[in-house]
Parts: structure tokens; C-alpha cells; sequence
């Protein structure tokens, strides 16, 4: 990797305009929003500074129409980059105000940003804050030590500050089940050519120059496996070795937890979002490492199978697995002004 991939994490530094225009101000968040955590790290979000305001806007040329054909995916990414704005400006001492889809004949602006009175930030607010830089996704197994009760209830507490709930399973039947649905789950998306073609798209070697999707070290492939990696998906039903490596990767793990909202829709899923990046910077905080394994909600019958299996009301967005981990590094990302439009 070359140190250009990595620029827009050593730009999100703790630095602010603070004497500066809003303007300035909003330009300065984005360098942060744009480390958000998003499907394939596809970063399907564009970002309109105003005079004295900001609009976050999806970008459908980004999008997964396979795995994510309702955008929903793609809105929580979205969610996640908005809260991680708020948090920013908060850090920097300012409370912004947020409306949430501002104009119904713009189903792309999802949400608008204006700065609003200064602040005294908590040390919540800069807890939070210093995530955004050291945040990664740890693919890898994690170690055979529990997670504290008391970190699993800041999580908890994180997620229903912004409109989400975690639910967390130690019933050993409840996480076997789930293991069989994501292997279930892998099979069915690894035996779908259109499928694989779409992962392999995002999927990039090491000495890969894209400032997006997903370099091989980042599931522990070398210079050589990652240059073939894309190939393998595209050509190759692994679905068998995939299923068996996550279902024991989810079954390895302290924690498996589930991310749900109340509704199902748009500002649902922007919501959501904002819960996942809130209790991902929670967990940061607290020295706990975190991955993905979604894909039973990715398949529609699964999904309904997942809700029956963990019995309750409401509509389940993200699978977590939580635990303790060795330190990953950071995959690339486009910078703020790949992402600013006029």
C-alpha cells in the first residue's frame, strides 16, 4: 500500500478552523465522515457544503443492486457517516442541528447539517471523537476472553441514544442457530454467479491503487493470494469453505450481537446507522474489536428465519461479532474532496 491510500486517515487530524466560516468549518467534518465504516467500504455518499449548511447525499453509482437491491445497506452507510459529522463537530465544541430527509422530492438528500450554538464538548464527546481515526474492522478471530458485562452495556446504551437497540446472545442454541444461518447464508450468495461477480468487483489486491473497496491484506491475504482473489470469486463457488470458515469465526467469537430497528424504511435506516457508528466508537473507546457477518439478513428468507429465531419485534439491520483482537490495518478510503460536490 502506498502512503496515498492512506492520506485521508492522517488528514482526519484534531484540527478545526475554529475562527474560520461555517463554511470552512463543514469542509474540515468531512475529512472525518469520509473514515465511516460501509458495505464492500464502498462509501456510496457525496457530501454539499453551503454557506451555513451541509447536505449528505447517497450515491446510487455506488451501490450494490445484488447483495443490497433496496439501498438499504447503503443508507446505513450513510448514517454512519452522518453521526460520524455530528460527532466531529461536537468534539470541536458546536451542537449542529440535523434534518433528516429535508426534501421529499430528493430521495438522495438524506440529511441536512447546519452548525449550531457553541458547546462545551464531554468527555463522551472526545472519547467518541478519537474512534473515528482508530476504528478498523477486524476480520480475524478474536481471543478466547469474555467482553466485559459493562462495555456490552455501553454499547447497548450507545445504540439506544440514537433510535437502535444490540442484542447480544450467550444462549449457546441461539448462537449455533445463527452460525448454521450464516453458513446457510454464504452458500446461497456464493452459488449466485451475478453475486460473485459484484463481490469480486470490490474486492482488490495489495498493490491495488483503488481508494475504495477491499484490499486482500485486510482478510489476511498476501501480495500473490490477493491478486488472484478477485479471480477465484468470480470464477469459483467457495461457498462451502466460506460457510465453514464463518460459521466457526462466528462461533469462535465472545460476542455475536444483532443490531435492530423499529421500522423499516429510509429514516429507519439512517437512524440505524447512526446507532451502528455510535456503539462502533463506544466499543473503539473501550479496546474491543469488531466485524460483520450480514449476510443471513442479506438473504430475504433468512432474514424472516432470523427474526422467528431471536423473537423479537422489529427488524434486524447488522450482525456483530465482538471481541478482542489483534490491531488491523486501516483500509483506503477517497478523500474529502473526492466526495464534496458543488
Amino acid at each position: 500500500m502506498t502512503d496515498l491510500l492512506l492520506d485521508p486517515w492522517a488528514e482526519a487530524i484534531d484540527e478545526f478552523p475554529l475562527t474560520g466560516t461555517p463554511e470552512e468549518q463543514l469542509r474540515a467534518v468531512v475529512k472525518h465522515a469520509v473514515l465511516a465504516p460501509s458495505g464492500h467500504n464502498s462509501q456510496p455518499w457525496l457530501f454539499r457544503v453551503r454557506d451555513n449548511h451541509l447536505d449528505l447525499l447517497a450515491d446510487r453509482s455506488r451501490a450494490l443492486p445484488v447483495v443490497d437491491p433496496e439501498d438499504r445497506e447503503l443508507i446505513l452507510s450513510c448514517g454512519c457517516a452522518l453521526f460520524y459529522l455530528r460527532t466531529a463537530l461536537r468534539h470541536f465544541g458546536c451542537d449542529p442541528r440535523v434534518t433528516l430527509l429535508p426534501d421529499a422530492e430528493d430521495p438522495d438528500l438524506l440529511a441536512r447539517l447546519t452548525p449550531g450554538p457553541q458547546r462545551t464538548p464531554t468527555d463522551l464527546d472526545h472519547a467518541l471523537f478519537s474512534g473515528i481515526t482508530r476504528r478498523r474492522t477486524n476480520r480475524f478471530p478474536f481471543e478466547d476472553r469474555p467482553v466485559p458485562e459493562a462495555v456490552l452495556a455501553r454499547a447497548r446504551k450507545a445504540a439506544e441514544a440514537e433510535g437502535g437497540w444490540l442484542q447480544t446472545l450467550f444462549d449457546e442454541s441461539d448462537r449455533f442457530a445463527l452460525g448454521d444461518l450464516i453458513a446457510e447464508a454464504d452458500r446461497q450468495q456464493m452459488a449466485d454467479r451475478m453475486f460473485r461477480r459484484e463481490l469480486a468487483a470490490w474486492v482488490h489486491s495489495n498493490r491495488s491503487g483503488s481508494r475504495d473497496g477491499m484490499p486482500g491484506y485486510a482478510r489476511g491475504a498476501g501480495n500473490l493470494a490477493s491478486e488472484i482473489g478477485p479471480i477465484v470469486i468470480r470464477t469459483f463457488d467457495v461457498g462451502k469453505g466460506v460457510a465453514a470458515h464463518d460459521r466457526d469465526l462466528a462461533l469462535g467469537s465472545p460476542v455475536l450481537a444483532v443490531l435492530w430497528t423499529e421500522e423499516e424504511n429510509t429514516l429507519a435506516w439512517i437512524r440505524g446507522g447512526q446507532a451502528l457508528a455510535r456503539l462502533l466508537l463506544q466499543l473503539c473507546a473501550d479496546g474491543v474489536s469488531v466485524s460483520y457477518l450480514n449476510q443471513p439478513i442479506e438473504v430475504a428468507d433468512l432474514r424472516a428465519r432470523l427474526r422467528g429465531l431471536l423473537g423479537r419485534e422489529g427488524y434486524p439491520q447488522i450482525i456483530l461479532r465482538l471481541g478482542f483482537g489483534r490491531e488491523v490495518r486501516p483500509t483506503p478510503r477517497r478523500p474529502a474532496s473526492a466526495v464534496i460536490i458543488d
